[in-house]
């Protein structure tokens, strides 16, 4: 078999794609082959259940975590195969997406109403 036909066979099977995951600290998650049929979502989950237990600040849910490939944050609803770009992504090779996690929302403090405390006051010398 020639090298030509092996490198056809190896990239026609475009159904299986090699993705890792870069860390926001420059270390990776994978790579792991995914089907093109798989959902943003269903990366998202498994980002959750490989992420490293000694990394402080994981994700607690799907929605903490965002995935940007070729630039674009990835939507929840699209497959990994629609999300590909035929610019950047080499059939056969691995795609690299970025991990982002999104921190928890602060619970703003409550002030208390104290009419003495939101007077304003001017002092003209």
């Amino acid at each position: 078999m020639s090298k030509v036909s092996e490198m056809v066979e190896t990239s026609a099977a475009p159904d299986q794609l090699d993705i890792k995951f870069r860390l926001i600290d420059g270390s990776d998650i994978g790579p792991k082959s995914y089907p093109a049929a798989a959902s943003v979502a269903t990366l998202k989950e498994s980002i959750l259940a490989q992420w490293p237990k000694d990394k402080e600040n994981g994700p607690r849910t799907v929605k903490d975590v965002k995935l940007i490939s070729a630039g674009r944050i990835l939507e929840n609803s699209r497959t990994v195969g629609e999300c590909m770009s035929p610019l950047c992504d080499v059939p056969g090779g691995v795609t690299t997406m970025h991990v982002v996690v999104q921190p928890p929302p602060q619970e703003k403090e409550k002030v208390p109403s104290d009419p003495k405390q939101n007077k304003c006051g001017c002092v003209i010398l």
